[in-house]
């Protein structure tokens, strides 16, 4: 018998960077909205709060657990064979849940295990410590939590072509359901789409509106990063078809057949970045939006662990 639940919907709410109260009131009015598509990650320290408000819904029997599709993801430090399934164990207890309708390996390259949860350990001379897992046989334990019944989906993060490929050539019987990569309209992602697309892969877009508050907690960031959102073809667009350039910036996206998951706690916004699919983008549009593409990557980790780049995971040493 196999898990019942939907497919991923092609908008989520992203829960990066939102916590407390917070992310228990977004998570609520986004449901409330109609979105059925949380997505989180241990990294997050945020489970604890969605699964309170996971709980009170379906407990009310406002919703069934079958019709929201539920993601989190595998943190660094727990990507050795013999550590996955205490992290994942412990997302499901904090989300209050049976099984994740997906579960995703956030990222290619892996951190030391400390053994106290700390997220960012250091070594002897305060470097971010790095280690090198297997990623296959990481990918295999995962696999066995499919068989198991508790994982609906499993996925990867932030995985280049050749990372995805390997996945791909070395599983045993589950493929990678989505790549969740940074995408937004001035990092188009197009290579690593087709790439996905070829191989039944979906892609899904963190970062979709260009992460305007990354400033606010991102140390990769600079105050002459752009802002997307500004772009003048976006916001003719948006006059065009009555929209702002956020949504006009989702709907590209979906109409190239990614996911999204845009985070927001203002409940306007969470309103908004739901409402695009009463439009269509002409080719034209399209192609216009597609010519602003600078392949400008925001989230590139290694500012804060220069020494990241060296590590043989380090999934961005490639062009896509």
């Amino acid at each position: 018998m196999s898990l019942k639940g939907i497919e991923m919907p092609m908008v989520g709410l992203g829960t990066w960077n939102t916590v407390g109260d917070s992310v228990k009131a977004s998570v609520k009015t986004a449901l409330d909205l109609g979105y059925r598509h949380i997505d989180t990650a241990f990294l997050y320290d945020n489970e604890n709060e969605i699964g309170e408000v996971l709980k009170e819904c379906f407990s009310s029997g406002s919703l069934k657990r079958e019709e929201v599709f539920i993601t989190s993801k595998l943190w660094l430090t727990h990507m050795g064979k013999e550590n996955v399934r205490e992290c994942f164990e412990e997302s499901l207890k904090r989300l209050q849940l049976d099984y994740l309708d997906l579960y995703l390996i956030h990222a290619p390259f892996g951190l030391k295990n400390t053994g106290n949860w700390c997220l960012f350990p250091r070594d002897s001379e305060g470097k971010l410590a790095l280690v090198n897992h297997d990623i296959i046989e990481t990918w295999h334990v995962l696999e066995e939590l499919v068989s198991e019944k508790k994982i609906r989906y499993i996925g990867l993060s932030n995985f280049n072509s050749k990372q995805v490929e390997r996945i791909c050539t070395k599983m045993k019987y589950v493929k990678p359901y989505t790549n969740q990569v940074e995408c937004h309209a001035y990092f188009q992602q197009k290579e690593l789409l087709e790439f996905c697309k070829a191989r039944d892969i979906t892609l899904t877009a963190f970062a979709p509106l260009g992460s305007p508050g990354r400033k606010n907690v991102n140390e990769d960031s600079d105050e002459d990063d752009l802002k997307v959102l500004d772009n003048e073809v976006l916001k003719r667009l948006a006059t065009k078809h009555n929209k702002t350039p956020a949504q006009i910036m989702l709907r590209n996206l979906v109409q190239r057949d990614i996911r999204v998951i845009p985070k927001s706690s203002n409940p306007i916004r969470i309103k908004e970045n739901l409402n695009i699919f009463d439009f269509q983008l002409t080719n034209e549009d399209m192609n216009d939006i597609a010519n602003i593409d600078i392949e400008n990557r925001f989230f590139t980790f290694d500012t804060t662990a220069p020494h990241l780049v060296e590590h043989p995971e380090y999934p961005f040493n490639i062009p896509f």
